[in-house]
């Protein structure tokens, strides 16, 4: 893309603007797909509750600042468009934007002509799809007919400023409400519909502005491609922030609550190792982590619940990485490729698609019968273990078919055995992808609820006294086995279910926890944190087995 300069000598000469994107049209172009980040971000935060539409900024409301935003967003886009059409911007566009553009285009215009001619214009079934049916055959005419500079921009522009000019009369508002007739308990708020509309207008002006600002042509069509994936990892990264976000707000204050830090504060612990206790006060007192729930207590906490998570997802690890990597390591070593390889990978994937519930079931039917008849932390182990496991088959088998088998042989070269090869040479370079999928499996049994549900919960508002020890629990015995640990046969109480049994089976306040609302929001913060920092251990180890591979 260039303009023309004149010399002052009648020649004229081309400055790109492409190049620097700072000048002149290339700096609108930039600017609008600036401009539609910042609309797709704002309405994200609205979406959410993030901010309120009401939001006044200099007085102006939000969403008059955003209707003004997406006018001039749809305006830039047309200006550019048009001026690209009669040669006052030089581009390179093809014949047509295309025809899937064109069907998008046609869709959309579809759709708000539809609107207003049934909602706004009171016209019947008959006349809101005739005029509907209009508008988008012309849109897509204008589409696929017109050059790609004109076809792009002037649905995507228009569309834009139509949604501003829509916001900015109050034709839609955040006290607007449709109630839709079809659905009787269904409406369609201003709250809503607002932020809705400004995300989807916003990606479609931002795309057809990035491709402008791209020259049209090939370069053009790749450039508004990366806007759209920018924008999409954008509301990914963004939903996940705003829900930790507001997480963190409802709960860190309840988690915090009586923190306290200096010595003698903390409560005195004790571990008996080896028939030696060992006893020490800690330098800080946090109640909600490091109390259980007593009458006697100034601050009640979760910490058997903690407790209880922690062993869960060690011992379904435990469980479940020996027997995933050791199966890993026969299938792509040692075992042919062939019908009895292919049955066991269409079986672990299945196993991973299974619903939590249906292994809560099976831990529930076939283990507890085995374990006391009762529910237990060792059950609920196993049962996590079994969800855990085929997730680390799969990944770890597909971490050693990336190993190069280059490195094999180079290796039987040396005549090295082949389980000396797979010991030294493959497992080591598959490391960091077997814990990348241990990561992603912990992220998903350490919170589930259903199979504890079945399978281990205890109590909600657990006591203190009662957190399980369990290394402190085993004892060796004169007969085989000749080691056992009762606390592994006792039932526990774990963050997730804790969390469900608070909120969705509507358990209340016990002892003398005050706040109940405070207590759920503190033990959903306590869980999050719980699970991150799993997510923290594993993605540092995954970290450091690579740093060491690429030594």
């Amino acid at each position: 893309m260039a303009i023309g300069t004149d010399t002052g000598t009648g020649t004229r000469t081309r400055d790109p603007l492409v190049k620097d994107g700072t000048e002149g049209t290339g700096a609108v172009a930039a600017g609008a797909v600036g401009l539609s980040a910042v609309l797709f971000a704002l309405s994200l935060a609205s979406l959410f509750e993030a901010l309120a539409l009401t939001t006044t900024v200099a007085g102006v409301p939000l969403v008059t600042l955003a209707g003004g935003a997406l006018v001039a967003l749809g305006g830039a886009v047309m200006a550019f468009g048009i001026g690209s059409r009669l040669g006052y911007v030089e581009t390179e566009p093809q014949a047509s934007a295309g025809i899937v553009a064109g069907l998008a285009f046609a869709f959309v215009w579809f759709v708000a002509a539809g609107l207003v001619a049934s909602q706004t214009l009171g016209l019947g079934t008959v006349g809101w799809f005739l005029v509907a049916a209009l508008v988008g055959v012309g849109v897509f005419v204008v589409s696929t007919a017109t050059r790609e500079d004109v076809g792009s921009t002037l649905p995507a522009g228009a569309l834009s400023a139509f949604a501003g000019l829509v916001f900015l009369t109050g034709a839609i508002a955040p006290g607007w409400v449709w109630n839709l007739g079809w659905a009787q308990k269904a409406s369609f708020t201003g709250e809503f519909t607002v932020p809705v509309i400004t995300l989807f207008v916003s990606l479609i002006a931002g795309w057809a502005a990035a491709k402008a600002y791209g020259g049209f042509g090939a370069r053009g069509r790749h450039t508004g491609a990366y806007v759209l994936v920018y924008l999409n990892a954008l509301s990914i990264v963004g939903v996940l922030f705003l829900l930790v976000a507001f997480t963190v707000y409802k709960g860190f204050s309840g988690a915090v609550n009586g923190f306290a830090v200096g010595p003698g504060v903390g409560p005195e612990s004790t571990v008996v190792l080896f028939g030696t206790a060992i006893s020490w006060e800690w330098p800080f007192y946090l109640p909600f982590v490091m109390n259980g729930v007593g009458l006697t207590n100034e601050f009640n906490g979760v910490l058997p619940a903690i407790v209880g998570t922690v062993w869960l997802v060690v011992g379904a690890v435990l469980f479940a990485v020996p027997l995933g990597v050791g199966a890993a390591v026969f299938l792509t070593e040692y075992a042919e490729r062939g019908r009895f390889t292919q049955v066991v990978e269409v079986a672990t994937n299945g196993l991973w698609s299974t619903p939590s519930i249906v292994f809560g079931l099976f831990g529930f039917a076939f283990l507890i019968p085995r374990f006391g008849n009762g529910k237990s932390l060792l059950a609920g182990m196993i049962t996590l273990g079994f969800m855990l496991l085929p997730l680390v088959v799969i990944t770890s088998r597909e971490a050693m078919l990336a190993v190069p088998d280059e490195y094999r042989d180079a290796s039987a070269a040396l005549g090295v055995s082949k389980w000396q090869t797979i010991r030294s040479i493959v497992l080591p370079a598959a490391l960091p992808g077997v814990v990348t999928g241990i990561i992603l499996g912990v992220g998903r049994i350490a919170g589930e609820t259903a199979p504890i549900l079945l399978t281990m919960a205890g109590g909600v508002f657990v006591p203190g006294n009662q957190t399980a020890d369990v290394i402190g629990g085993f004892r060796f015995t004169g007969s085989p086995p000749f080691v056992e640990n009762p606390v592994l046969l006792d039932a526990t109480s774990a963050l997730p279910y804790q969390l469900y049994a608070l909120i969705s089976a509507g358990v209340g306040a016990s002892g003398n926890v005050s706040n109940p609302d405070e207590f759920k929001w503190a033990t959903a913060f306590v869980l999050l944190v719980v699970v991150l920092s799993f997510y923290a251990i594993g993605i540092a180890a995954r970290y450091y087995f690579r740093r060491e591979l690429n030594q």
